[in-house]
């Protein structure tokens, strides 16, 4: 019955949010796009006919083989392989998103709930990389160890875990004094128990948030590191790869540099849109003030 209710109090919310709604089924049309490149027989996004080069949209969207959203320099059917390239969007963001998340989640608990000498050393860090540009760093990482979409996934961890472990380490420093906290010190509960059983379930909101908006901007330095060419390599299609394989074709052919950076502006700003909501959604203070 509580889970019903929550259930349902979350239903209305995001349908009384007119924005969060319009990014919640953006996000959901991203990723049936990047299942269906299992499921439908889409053209081959890697091979194309050079017969069939730059050749505009047909609008008759249905047809498949018709080329609905034309054809790039290579005669490869752009819709095939924007449904491509969200794919990778999608496993870049997620897992990058979800590896930053769990270490800095870990270094965050470990380093507000520890304090003295552990708490200074771990901060310095994030410090430390807090001085570096994020661009730098990616470029720097990748250039040593080579472009690949594995190092790519780990170059985006390593510029997230940050901040979490930030946003993390307040959350804990402000709940360790907590009366729940103290009781289940008192009666014999150790670090790691007290860490899992009390702690986290109380964060698990903001870490829900920013996650969120951490895939937006995960996304969007996969596709400029994949501009500068450094992510995902070619042939596999990668939206801001196929930016800058069209950027020489934007006077004679819009629609190879336009499909794709529309996508990748409506995949950020829909994110940004949910991130926004869910926080507004778990705002006691938001909550109260509507009341």
């Amino acid at each position: 019955m509580i889970i019903g209710t929550g259930i349902r109090t979350f239903g209305r919310s995001l349908a009384a949010s007119k924005i969060g709604l319009i990014g919640g089924i953006v996000l959901i049309m991203l990723l049936l796009g990047a299942l269906s490149t299992y499921l439908l027989p889409l053209p081959d996004p890697v091979h194309g006919n050079l017969l069939q080069r730059l050749k505009p949209p047909s609008y008759q969207f249905f047809n498949l083989a018709s080329h609905p959203l034309g054809t790039d320099q290579l005669g490869r059917d752009m819709f095939s392989r924007l449904l491509f390239g969200s794919r990778v969007s999608i496993t870049v963001g997620c897992t990058a998103v979800l590896i930053g998340g769990v270490v800095g989640v870990l270094v965050g608990m470990i380093s507000g709930y520890a304090g003295g000498i552990t708490d200074r050393v771990l901060m310095r860090l994030v410090d430390m990389q807090l001085s570096i540009p994020l661009i730098l760093l990616a470029l720097i990482v990748i250039a040593a160890a080579g472009p690949s979409l594995g190092n790519l996934i780990i170059v985006l961890a390593i510029t997230s875990w940050i901040r979490y472990a930030r946003l993390v380490r307040g959350q804990v420093l402000a709940l360790r004094r907590q009366e729940f906290v103290l009781s289940a010190t008192a009666v014999g509960a150790g670090p790691w128990h007290i860490l899992r059983y009390y702690l986290l379930p109380n964060i698990l909101t903001p870490i829900l948030v920013i996650a969120t908006l951490e895939f937006s901007r995960v996304i969007l330095l996969e596709a400029s590191l994949s501009f500068l060419g450094l992510g995902v390599q070619p042939p596999w299609p990668s939206w801001g790869r196929m930016l800058a394989e069209g950027r020489t074709y934007i006077a004679t052919a819009w629609w190879v540099t336009a499909f794709p950076g529309l996508a990748i502006v409506l995949t950020v700003m829909s994110a940004n849109f949910v991130g926004d909501w869910l926080r507004d959604f778990f705002d006691p203070k938001l909550h109260s003030a509507g009341e």
